[in-house]
Parts: C-alpha cells; structure tokens; sequence
C-alpha cells in the first residue's frame, strides 16, 4: 500500500504540473503509467486519470475566488440593479459565467454523445503522440505570426460571447484527441482570434471548472461510486497532491506569459511527441 501511495503522489506531481501547462496532462499520464503503473482495475484506472483533475480545478477556484464568486456587496462595481438585492449581484461576473457554459457548450454535447467511443478508439498512445506534435507545431506557427501584433481583447469583460463559442470550439478538439490538451487547444485557439495570452489562460482556467467537474462526475457515475479502502485514499491522495501542485504551476504560468510567449510549449510538444512514438513504436516491435 505504501509504493501505491508513492505512484499516487508522483501521479498527482505530474498531474498537478501538466493539467495548466499546455503539454497535455493526458499524454503524460499515459506515459508515466507505463512505469507506475497502480495496482488496480482498468476501471479504477481509467476514472482516476480523470478524477485526480478535481484536485487541480480546487486551485483555481482557490486562487482566483473573488473574480469567481458573483454574490456580495463589497468590492461590487457593477451591481444588477441598486436595490438591496441587486448590489449584491456582481453583474460581470455572471455575464463571465454565461460565456464560460457558452464556450463549454460543444464540449459537453459531443463528450456525453461520444465518451466511450473516444475512449475505445481514440484513447491510446498512437493518438496521444500525433495530437501532441500537431498541437505543438500549431503553437510555434501561431507565435511566430502574432509576434508584433496587438491583441484586439485584453480583459475578460471584452470577451463576446461569439469569441467565447469559438474558444469553446477549440476545446472541443482536446475533447475528441487525447493529447491535444484541453489547455493547448483554447489557448490556441484565442491567440488566433486576437485574445492577449493572459486573458487567453486566465479564461482557459475558468472553463476548466465545468468541465472537468462535468467529466469527473460522468466518470464516477460509471464507475459506481463503489471504491474500497484502498481506492479511496489513492483517489483522495491524487485530488490532494494535484491541488497543492496546482496552486503553484498556475500562479507560475501566470507570471511566465507576462514577458514570454508559448513557443518553448510547442517545442516540448513536439519532443515528448516523438519520444512517445518511439517508446511505444520500439515496444510493439520488441
């Protein structure tokens, strides 16, 4: 019991790490399972890798509470209405809300209508791999042509929410092709409609929050709720570990792109990509 809880904290390490960089959580826990590999059900396994992300949505929702929580007077400055009640509703922060189920809304369809066929067919290595390189050349493309240019939206409220769709879009890529990450693919995705590369992460934390609470419920759905004693502390001990991780990676990332931009992002893709090919190429050949 004590090495799975060795593995579970160093999964929940990379977790933590992966899940808000744009290099895919998925395709590093696929990789790093190869050599930690938990004593459990495929079934526990496959929910794990998913639910263990709760621990790194718990950071966001830590760390940026106030621009989360749309309810109290103090600090208000756009009330719905100047009554009573209305000072207490933060205006801008619901209208934040409703882009963020605006842009979760493709997602959401397609991985209720498509989860366990991406699961059977999609979720491998081989997948993991392409959508890895691909995503991390699209980066370097993307860095290279917004170089000089001015974003056209620098703050969240800006946002419409036909630009929220479109990120929403692109999030849905990282939903159908493992590897591609859920991160990668909407800070993408916003680079090139013009969103500055702050506003592009900050908003790409916030749309975590449904949808991985949305995907960790529909995986223990599944799964039964029926854990063992040893089931639940793995699982609790990933959450855990995920979230103290997470609350430095975020804040990281976010002083990272105030003075560089994604393209180191990109290069690692692209060689974690190849290194993935060739692992997994040499042991179907071995």
């Amino acid at each position: 019991m004590i090495w799975e809880i060795i593995k579970t904290v160093i999964l929940g390490i990379v977790e933590g790490i992966t899940e808000w960089l744009p290099i895919s959580s998925t395709g590093h826990l696929i990789l790093v399972g190869e050599f930690l590999n938990l004593d459990k059900s495929d079934e526990f396994k496959e929910m794990f890798d998913v639910v263990i992300q709760l621990g790194a949505i718990m950071a966001v929702v830590v760390i940026f509470w106030k621009k989360l929580w749309p309810f109290g007077k103090k600090n208000n400055s756009h009330p719905i209405n100047k009554s009573p009640f209305g000072q207490m509703i933060k205006k801008d922060i619901f209208m934040m809300w409703f882009k963020v189920l605006v842009a979760c809304l493709p997602a959401a369809v397609i991985g209720l209508l498509l989860d366990d066929w991406i699961d059977e067919h999609l979720y491998n290595p081989w997948t993991v791999a392409i959508a890895l390189i691909v995503f991390g050349i699209a980066f370097i493309i993307i860095e290279n042509w917004n170089k000089g240019k001015k974003p056209k939206i620098n703050t969240i409220a800006e946002l419409t929410f036909n630009t929220a769709f479109i990120i929403g879009v692109f999030q849905l890529i990282a939903a159908i092709f493992p590897g591609t990450s859920r991160s990668g693919a909407t800070i993408v995705g916003a680079l090139l409609i013009g969103v500055s590369r702050t506003v592009a992460a900050e908003f790409t934390f916030y749309l975590a929050i449904p949808v991985m609470f949305g995907a960790s419920l529909l995986k223990l759905v599944k799964f039964g709720f029926n854990f063992s004693g040893s089931e639940l502390v793995v699982l609790l001990t990933g959450c855990v570990v995920s979230f103290l991780v997470s609350i430095f990676v975020i804040k990281f990332l976010m002083d990272y792109i105030k003075k560089h931009d994604f393209k180191v992002f990109g290069w690692y893709r692209i060689i974690l990509g190849l290194l993935v090919l060739a692992y997994f190429g040499c042991k179907a050949i071995f």
